[in-house]
């Protein structure tokens, strides 16, 4: 069994994946760059269509209230707007609004064109080996969260995007 990783090395690690998701969105024409993170991952949650609050606070591990304070800000900023659902008046649903699904889509369209130019960079092989190390960093870091050693099943862990890189 390998040796635990020292705090300033995992340090290091997480500077790094700042480092690269910063670089993705700096000096970007994304849209979506100039909301706080809160936000951000709110209208991401979003992005898979309406959800309530408490599935929100689930999926991001806060506070349904803080949800809601998140939600009031976005809804004045009509990025997003309050359904009711079925018969019950009480009970809402969050909706991206047009505008905010057409700057979710420009956001991650600027973020897969800056990913690529930065992986055009790189040789096939050192593409690969990226792809494999941020798979593998992915898995134990759903393992580690859920202290099991269970996986979360995340999507884009169990895809094949690894053997696909050229």
């Amino acid at each position: 069994m390998a040796r635990p990783i020292s705090e300033k090395h995992a340090k290091t690690f997480v500077g790094l994946l700042q480092t690269f998701l910063r670089e993705l969105s700096a000096g970007s024409n994304d849209p979506a760059a100039v909301l706080p993170l809160a936000q951000l991952r709110v209208c991401r949650v979003l992005s898979g269509g309406p959800q309530s609050i408490s599935v929100i606070s689930r999926e991001l591990s806060v506070s349904p209230s803080a949800v809601t304070q998140i939600a009031d800000r976005l809804e004045r900023a009509r990025l997003v707007r309050r359904l009711a659902e079925g018969g019950d008046r009480r009970v809402r649903r969050l909706q991206l609004t047009e505008r905010c699904q057409r700057m979710m889509r420009r956001h991650d369209e600027e973020r897969i064109r800056r990913t690529a130019a930065a992986l055009n960079e790189l040789t096939p092989a050192a593409r690969k080996e990226a792809a494999a190390v941020l798979k593998m960093l992915g898995l134990a870091a759903a393992r580690s969260k859920n202290g099991d050693g269970e996986t979360c099943g995340s999507g884009i862990l169990k895809s094949k995007a690894v053997k696909a890189l050229p």
